[in-house]
């Protein structure tokens, strides 16, 4: 995770904040539900079902491969964390709002903390994603190695994102609720109930656009080799990055601000 500070101890001290404060939010996400752990499996799981219901048994499905469930399951569940993390970054400063103001850790932790503990979430649910492939007789391969990537890209994109949306949606409240319509928009301009493969040539931009095309890709290489795109994993990658870099920057130029409206 990015850190503001350079000594080996602040780094140290960072890092241990972190990892309290993401146990914590996990702590009492779980605490406080019946079910705990199996929300972290259920959301992705029924929309899963549903799409693969909707698009194997009621239409005739032209897009993905098979086994199609797998193929949902191997973009939902990275979906998911990054549907949520964005969401939380809403409000991660108005809800520890005097915790923000009085911490002399650096604030970044903030946003970095959500990264984290969706990120653990993601990996709680990857049995399922195991189980469907078992399941599905689905055929591994060599781009599995490619999987440990694609939650690098995505941990670096989310902590790029955190760093804007956060500090933005305390200076301006409407933006909370214009990002919850962008996320429905991006669910379906990203290639998770089809394949960036399935693009028409007048739409194949939007594979080279959005991150998390080539993010996607990456999760389904192992799975899906037919569904492999170098340009938008190349893509992927370049504008995570710059994302991180402007993200950086911005935070740094809204921190003042940013404490003076908490």
């Amino acid at each position: 995770m990015t850190t503001a500070v350079g000594a080996p101890g602040s780094a140290r001290r960072y890092l241990h904040s972190l990892w309290l404060l993401s146990a914590r939010d996990l702590r009492v996400r779980y605490a406080t539900s019946a079910l705990g752990y199996l929300w972290s499996v259920l959301d992705p799981l029924v929309m899963s079902l549903i799409y693969w219901f909707v698009f194997t048994q009621i239409f005739q499905r032209t897009v993905g491969e098979q086994p199609y469930i797998l193929f949902l399951i191997t973009a939902l569940l990275p979906w998911v964390w990054f549907n949520s993390a964005v969401t939380d970054f809403t409000r991660a400063f108005n809800k520890d709002a005097r915790l923000v103001r009085s911490t002399a850790i650096p604030r970044t932790i903030w946003v970095n903390r959500i990264v984290l503990s969706k990120g653990i979430e993601f990996l709680f649910s990857l049995p399922v994603l195991v189980l469907f492939a078992v399941l599905g007789g689905a055929t591994v391969g060599w781009g599995l190695l490619w999987f440990p990537l694609g939650v690098l890209l995505m941990a670096i994109l989310l902590v790029g994102l955190g760093l804007i949306v956060a500090p933005l949606c305390v200076l301006f409240a409407d933006l909370e609720r214009t990002t919850r319509l962008v996320l429905r928009a991006l669910f379906y301009a990203s290639p998770i109930i089809y394949g960036v493969a399935d693009l028409p040539s007048g739409f194949s931009w939007l594979a080279v656009c959005n991150p998390l095309a080539g993010i996607f890709t990456l999760f389904r290489a192992g799975f899906f080799p037919g569904q492999w795109d170098g340009a938008a994993v190349i893509s992927s990658a370049v504008i995570s990055v710059v994302l991180l870099g402007a993200g950086l920057l911005l935070f740094r130029r809204l921190e003042r601000p940013l404490l003076k409206e908490l």
